[in-house]
């Protein structure tokens, strides 16, 4: 019990977060409140928006720990959520606003985490186990304009059946690479269910000049399951032109995410921008191991933080973007900080 109290306690401090735009919005006048559903009005779209997302450490050099993830990902027009979905909304008030604009998403994907030594085929119980994590995500997402608040639920499975160790070394082997060696040593297989809440502020782009501006996008978050059980909490900092189109580029979990939408105001734009997120984390399975059984561990940090910097250019139906991520020790003994690079791209249709 006593290694959830970081997490308790991070969503004891996160939770009032929820409430404070409803209480806000009973003490608007009706001037405030006319401007905020323009804003929530402007939020609909009907237009899909279809992602791509791949993080892998070799794109900043290395080859260990979080050493890969995929991502596809759909989410719907702010009518395509079917009745039954729309029906569970007011049961997640106040997770989400009761009046933005509503999408629904589906993803499926998958992160694979190595020890440093990928060519030893023993087990070393001082660095991190191999670990696959494939999962399939539904969620529902709603924008205001100002703020975008995700639920969602992963269900998958980490172990041998996750087929990490066939995707990694088919990989290593069409890119004539070394395969790992020690994925015999992998956790076992174990059914993953997490459900997340995220909440991320859009705080007004202010103009610098001609139509260059900066804006700031704080967040808080929370994941519960035997998977990843977490708070967060974290803000991004953003320059650049057409800054209202999206919330920041989209991020595999547990990675502070922005939004797998956009909406391009000018045809075209881009953004420079640098973020942090802190964790406090309960339960990480890749670093725990399984739930139920003995397997292989480690003795994981309780507080992790990631930094990240990038860029992201939008035009027209498309939206690219590039991440450097580096995040802070996760387990005790771990030689070094992780760092890897992310690529998103999403399309509208």
């Amino acid at each position: 019990m006593r290694q959830f109290l970081p997490a308790i306690l991070g969503l004891a401090l996160l939770w009032p977060l929820a409430a404070l735009p409803v209480e806000a919005w009973a003490q608007q006048d009706p001037t405030e409140r006319a401007k905020v559903a323009e804003t929530r009005a402007s939020a609909e779209d009907d237009r899909a928006t279809f992602t791509l997302q791949y993080e892998n450490d070799l794109l900043a050099g290395t080859d260990q720990q979080y050493t890969n993830g995929f991502r596809a990902a759909y989410l719907s027009s702010t009518g395509g959520a079917p009745e039954w979905l729309r029906s569970v909304r007011p049961w997640l008030t106040p997770l989400l606003d009761a009046e933005g604009a509503m999408r629904v998403g589906f993803a499926f994907g998958q992160n694979l985490y190595t020890p440093n030594d990928t060519d030893r085929r023993t087990l070393d119980r001082r660095d991190r186990p191999y670990a696959a994590w494939t999962y399939a995500t539904i969620s529902l997402v709603t924008d205001t304009g100002s703020r975008l608040d995700t639920v969602a639920l992963d269900i998958g499975v980490v172990g041998p059946a996750a087929l990490g160790e066939q995707v990694q070394n088919n990989v290593h082997r069409l890119m004539g690479v070394d395969k790992s060696n020690g994925w015999d040593n992998q956790i076992d297989n174990e059914p993953g269910v997490n459900l997340i809440w995220q909440r991320k502020w859009r705080i007004a782009p202010r103009p610098l000049f001609d139509d260059f501006g900066f804006d700031v996008t704080p967040m808080v978050g929370a994941s519960l399951g035997n998977v990843f059980t977490h708070a967060s909490a974290g803000a991004a900092f953003r320059f650049g032109q057409d800054l209202k189109a999206d919330y920041g580029p989209p991020r595999i979990r547990p990675s502070v995410a922005g939004s797998d939408f956009y909406r391009t105001n000018s045809g075209w734009g881009w953004y420079l921008f640098a973020g942090f997120e802190g964790r406090a984390v309960a339960r990480d399975i890749t670093l725990d191991g399984n739930s139920f059984r003995d397997s292989h561990s480690v003795d994981k940090e309780i507080l992790v933080g990631d930094a990240q910097f990038g860029f992201a250019i939008l035009y027209e139906a498309v939206r690219l973007a590039f991440t450097y991520d580096m995040r802070t020790k996760e387990f005790d003994g771990q030689r070094e900080n992780v760092r890897f690079g992310a690529i998103s791209l999403s399309t509208r249709f």
